[in-house]
């Protein structure tokens, strides 16, 4: 069973789970109170609940693991797509019982889908974690990325707002260092201005606006996470410290012979995803919702993280990297840098996987990949002969 009952009716204690669609749930300040044919008989013990948006991403993944851990009930939204997007989750759907996960199809385009999603599931906490997140993506198609990034942060909240009529609950969303571009402050913190530099990041700002004036205006508990670049083993491709270590396993292997990499001179502020989820959950958990900056206070260029990536595998980075133009954003941002000051003095989070460890442990599972793609690929294939039709 999903929950337990606390009666302060004796003889209600004999119900049994057939008999559970005779009880009303409603909801007085954090408490849910169980009623019986319209009388208070008790209080129940539910799991909290979470909607997480971009459930099938990193962060999604690494997020609902940690809720999992800690008794929620979770609900993802997953957008619908032709391909399956869900490879990041399979081990927790073969893992979790009584239906502690749940998939549910939506789009952060459809405002009153998601509207309908969020009163029917009633969650305690909303990670607002979907977004177009590519930045270099994000030059070649602006438009869709301002609906999703920006448009879309305003529809959950209004999601959460028309909740938040009816019973607590408490929104997370997800900003981006992107949104200080070429700060001139050294390191950025709370008070450091935005001056995005990519339809991305101004699309971040408008989001990050958008969730305090909710808290403001409507007095919704809305934190945002200016989370600093955050890796893993489950980074899309696609992003530059995932391409290298994802190139460096088949090199290694013999599957492939160069990667293009575009500029080499950027620095990033980089941790680990793991870590950052839990800074995301902390932020929920306060009394008074505030905003804060996630980062490692440490900054590497692209360059830094080749030369351990390549050197993990005993090769010479300079042999297999070539420029490929095409990488380059139209306008650069030279240097990141964050300080968590706030977030560890608040939340008392700190990052517990240190640059060094982050290369080794996406490059160690790459390679592995790569070593299990090749034996894959050398393995005798059966029953490929052609067939006579027998129909």
């Amino acid at each position: 069973m999903l929950f337990s009952l606390r009666a302060e009716d004796p003889s209600v204690r004999k119900w049994t789970p057939r008999r559970r669609d005779r009880f009303d749930f409603k909801h007085e300040n954090q408490n849910r109170l169980l009623f019986f044919r319209g009388q208070k008989v008790g209080t129940v013990d539910l799991p909290r609940r979470a909607l997480v948006t971009g459930i099938t991403g990193q962060d999604g993944s690494y997020l609902a693991e940690l809720l999992l851990s800690k008794g929620y009930q979770v609900h993802g939204l997953v957008r619908r797509s032709s391909l399956s997007s869900q490879s990041r989750l399979s081990h927790l759907c073969h893992q979790t019982r009584e239906e502690r996960l749940k998939l549910h199809y939506g789009d952060l385009a459809d405002g009153s889908g998601l509207t309908n999603l969020v009163l029917d599931i009633e969650p305690d906490e909303i990670y607002n974690l979907a977004a177009q997140s590519h930045v270099r993506t994000s030059f070649d198609k602006p438009v869709y990325t301002v609906d999703i990034d920006a448009l879309g942060v305003l529809r959950m909240l209004e999601a959460t707002r028309q909740l938040s009529k009816h019973r607590p609950v408490r929104f997370y969303q997800a900003s981006s260092s992107e949104m200080f571009g070429n700060s001139k402050e050294a390191l950025q913190n709370e008070s450091t201005p935005f001056r995005p530099r990519s339809p991305y990041a101004c699309a971040k700002v408008y989001g990050f606006h958008q969730t305090v004036n909710y808290r403001e205006a409507y007095g919704l508990f809305a934190c945002n996470g200016i989370l600093f670049n955050h890796e893993s083993p489950r980074r899309g491709e696609t992003f530059v410290t995932r391409k290298i270590t994802r190139a460096v396993g088949k090199i290694r292997e013999g599957l492939q012979k160069t990667v293009l990499l575009g500029n080499l001179d950027s620095r990033r502020d980089w941790g680990f995803a793991g870590d950052y989820v839990d800074a995301m959950w902390r932020m929920l958990q306060q009394e008074i919702p505030e905003d804060f900056v996630v980062a490692t206070g440490t900054t590497h260029s692209v360059r830094d993280f080749l030369e351990l990536a390549f050197h993990r595998v005993g090769l010479n980075w300079q042999d297999y990297v070539e420029h490929d133009p095409r990488f380059l954003r139209p306008t650069e941002i030279d240097v990141l840098q964050g300080d968590a000051t706030h977030a560890r003095q608040k939340l008392g989070w700190t990052p517990g996987t240190s640059f060094e460890q982050l290369a080794v442990m996406m490059v160690d599972a790459d390679w592995k990949l790569a070593r299990d793609e090749k034996f894959l690929a050398s393995a005798p294939r059966f029953g490929t002969q052609k067939m006579e039709n027998d129909f």
